[in-house]
């Protein structure tokens, strides 16, 4: 019996309110049963009675006529109404609390091959609305913890507040069940403190899944082989390439702006990569490009072995295990 009633008290608040709305009902429904069998045939008549007059319902389709069963009636009122109301509220009162702990990022993600993103910023925000235009089943954890709400009306995550290089945070995003993960640089740190930070959170995640194929951005080249070295797969030198943005905008001569061209290329998706089709498996790259040519789309280069060739000799071989760069049309 003393393992029974610990077993209960285990039990969630809401299972626990459920369970004894239930054996509550079906007591009175016997008691009535019992006193007025002639009225109440059955258990379940008795039963149906006690949770429509608990519940203030009171369809009137089954009354007590005798005095011990109205005062049963009575019992039932006071103290299986207060039951159900209580149950009820509780209900409520949890789903609020549930809402507010899930936009203040108290909610663990139980959810598997999920995408992580490290840091909420314009950059994050902007890449989650292009991962959800290009797959809307795509699941994104952020974790971020500046940030005290995420707005999730408007953003498709779910938001894990707390820091990066915490156990308990990376549990709650269910990092051992993660696809990959990205991690940003803090803006608001100074750029050799961010790098650092970001190999520390390197260095957690992969110690929680070593398996985790981890993106990172580094800010200051000095500190990009303690990345690699972390255990991030691919590093992302955004000062680099911003820089690279700056001198072309500067100097170009022409009319063109061929990183707003670049820009708006990928983000209209136009890239895509795909498996070759049994049309062009050992066939020549130049023969893929007139076979896709055809079709009005850009061979554009190759994925083997890992790596992007973009420049492709037009001799290359294209095989099975290839993976081809094509430029959709508009």
């Amino acid at each position: 019996m003393y393992t029974v009633i610990q077993f209960y008290f285990r039990l969630p608040i809401f299972l626990r309110l459920f369970l004894t709305v239930i054996l509550s009902m079906i007591i009175f429904g016997m008691v009535i049963h019992f006193i007025e069998p002639s009225h109440f045939p059955t258990i379940f008549d008795g039963f149906w009675w006690a949770f429509v007059t608990g519940s203030t319902v009171g369809y009137g389709d089954y009354v007590p006529l005798s005095t011990l069963g109205r005062l049963l009636a009575i019992l039932l009122i006071l103290t299986g109404g207060g039951i159900l109301t209580f149950y009820m509220a509780t209900i409520s009162a949890g789903t609020v609390n549930y809402e507010r702990d899930l936009s203040s990022g108290k909610v663990a993600f139980t959810g598997e091959n999920h995408l992580i993103l490290v840091g909420w910023n314009e950059r994050t925000r902007k890449l989650v609305e292009i991962i959800h235009e290009h797959n809307e089943k795509e699941k994104v954890v952020v974790i971020d913890s500046s940030m005290r709400e995420l707005p999730f009306r408007k953003t498709p995550v779910h938001f894990i507040r707390g820091n990066v290089s915490d156990d308990d945070t990376l549990v709650k995003a269910n990092i051992a069940k993660a696809r990959a993960a990205l991690i940003t640089a803090d803006p608001s740190k100074r750029e050799e403190q961010a790098d650092q930070a970001i190999i520390i959170g390197i260095l957690a995640m992969k110690g929680c899944n070593p398996n985790l194929e981890v993106f990172a951005e580094i800010l200051t080249e000095r500190q990009i082989i303690n990345a690699i070295r972390a255990g991030a797969g691919e590093v992302i030198r955004s000062n680099q390439f911003m820089s690279s943005v700056f001198f072309h905008e500067m100097y170009r001569n022409n009319t063109v702006k061929p990183f707003d061209l670049l820009l708006k290329i990928l983000t209209e998706k136009q890239f895509h990569e795909q498996e070759p089709p049994e049309e062009v498996i050992d066939s020549s790259f130049l023969e893929g490009v007139r076979f896709y040519a055809e079709k009005k789309v850009v061979l554009l280069g190759l994925i083997k072995e890992g790596k992007i060739v973009i420049n492709v000799r037009p001799e290359e071989i294209i095989t099975a295990n290839t993976r081809l760069i094509t430029l959709l049309p508009k």
